[in-house]
């Protein structure tokens, strides 16, 4: 069986939807093992309490909490973006695993595939 990573490098609202990563990683685990790192500032997708209010868009970021339902085998961070902004793991809404760079090498090799969103 195929194994796909989807990493999420862009703000949770920037020039890619973030949403429609999101939706493609719900929708892939369906059908194949699927796990998701955040680096960059795809770390901002994670952090709790955010308002889109003034964005007039949906805030789709408590869907996260729905991976392990969805069957996201593992859900990991950059520990060196998370501690280049300033964040830690109890910043956000869901549980995360935090990889250091040669964690995160390995952790992207024992996949089949990669996607970046």
């Amino acid at each position: 069986m195929s194994t796909i990573l989807f990493v999420f490098s862009r703000p949770p609202h920037g020039s890619i939807n973030a949403q429609e990563g999101l939706d493609a990683l719900l929708m892939g685990s369906a059908f194949t093992t699927c796990s998701v790192l955040f680096v960059g500032d795809g770390l901002m997708q994670l952090v709790a309490g955010q308002s889109t209010d003034d964005l007039g868009t949906k805030n789709f970021s408590l869907s996260f909490g729905a991976l392990k339902d969805y069957g996201v085998t593992r859900i990991a961070c950059s520990k060196p973006d998370l501690l280049a902004r300033g964040l830690n793991k109890d910043d956000f809404l869901i549980e995360v695993e935090s990889l250091n760079a040669a964690a995160m090498q390995a952790f992207i090799r024992n996949h089949d595939k990669v996607l970046n969103f």
